[in-house]
């Protein structure tokens, strides 16, 4: 398990790697013609592969970090049993909704983020959906795991909390991939919410929810244990992405997305990572703390 532990680290500092190259080619190389044009060939090379390709490889990094996470901390079952009905749902609702509207609004995906499944949805996109999904849900399930009482009431509070934390890094995100001067998809249907329709806000909570649920029921086929305190990859993922989506709106002038974002998805999400790694029982050493599944 040591082994899979550095290959995580590994990734998971590539794919923030991979973010703070692409914002740096975003928001300091492209605005600056001149610069690039003085770059030596292998800086021009550089650049052109991070705009071509780097925001497929900060995706597959952080697909690839989350996997093995998963793999190492709840096994098969329960790493499936997660990913492939966040990635089913979540394609099925991209794929509707650049095709029919519904349930985010019109909109269509521009170049940048890979080759597009059916046209519409590049297939880096559920990626996303799946390893931002699973750390919020995760986040969200370990805090609470010890603070509910009632197992039926920890369940639909985490899903909603995982919800609402996958939801506010979209409230960051969107503007900024869709506002600014290099925009990575388009609004056809724009909307009072700097650009967006607020169905849009509707359908990344709806879709959430939905696969969290079905994931919440196979998981509970097979009840398991995992530390409590193992939280700091899926923690990195939600924060680095955060702040990727944070940075590039402010540049951008975007202010009050990434007020409501931090109110209902990143502080919330430290509080909880805080409240999961806390103790129940101030004499029992922190190490051998577990949060349970079972029943859920």
């Amino acid at each position: 398990m040591n082994s899979l532990m550095r290959v995580e680290r590994i990734l998971v500092i590539g794919h923030i790697f991979s973010m703070a190259f692409g914002l740096a080619g975003l928001l300091l190389v492209l605005p600056n013609p001149d610069f690039v044009a003085s770059l030596p060939p292998i800086g021009k090379t550089a650049f052109a592969w991070s705009m071509a390709g780097g925001g497929v490889m900060y995706m597959l990094l952080g697909m690839a970090a989350v996997t093995v996470y998963a793999y190492r901390t709840l096994g098969v079952w329960h790493w499936l049993g997660f990913m492939l009905p966040a990635l089913s749902i979540s394609l099925t609702s991209e794929l509707l909704g650049t095709s029919t509207g519904f349930p985010f609004g019109h909109y269509r995906y521009l170049t940048g983020l890979g080759y597009k499944i059916a046209g519409l949805v590049p297939f880096t996109i559920p990626l996303s959906w799946f390893y931002l999904g699973f750390s919020a849900y995760l986040i969200a399930r370990a805090g609470l795991n010890n603070k509910i009482s009632q197992n039926w009431l920890k369940i639909v509070a985490s899903i909603f909390l995982g919800s609402i934390f996958l939801t506010a890094w979209d409230f960051v995100l969107d503007p900024a991939m869709s506002q600014t001067t290099m925009p990575f998809w388009v609004w056809d249907q724009p909307g009072a919410f700097f650009g967006m329709p607020y169905q849009n806000f509707a359908g990344w909570f709806g879709t959430g929810a939905i696969f969290m649920t079905i994931a919440t029921l196979i998981w509970k086929v097979k009840p398991f244990k995992f530390p409590q305190s193992n939280l700091g990859l899926p923690l990195a993922i939600y924060v680095s992405n955060f702040a990727f989506a944070m940075i590039m709106s402010l540049a951008a002038g975007i202010y009050i997305p990434v007020l409501l974002g931090l109110i209902v998805g990143l502080i919330p999400v430290l509080v909880l990572y805080r409240l999961a790694n806390t103790p129940t029982d101030t004499n029992i050493p922190e190490n051998l703390v577990k949060v349970s599944f079972n029943n859920g």
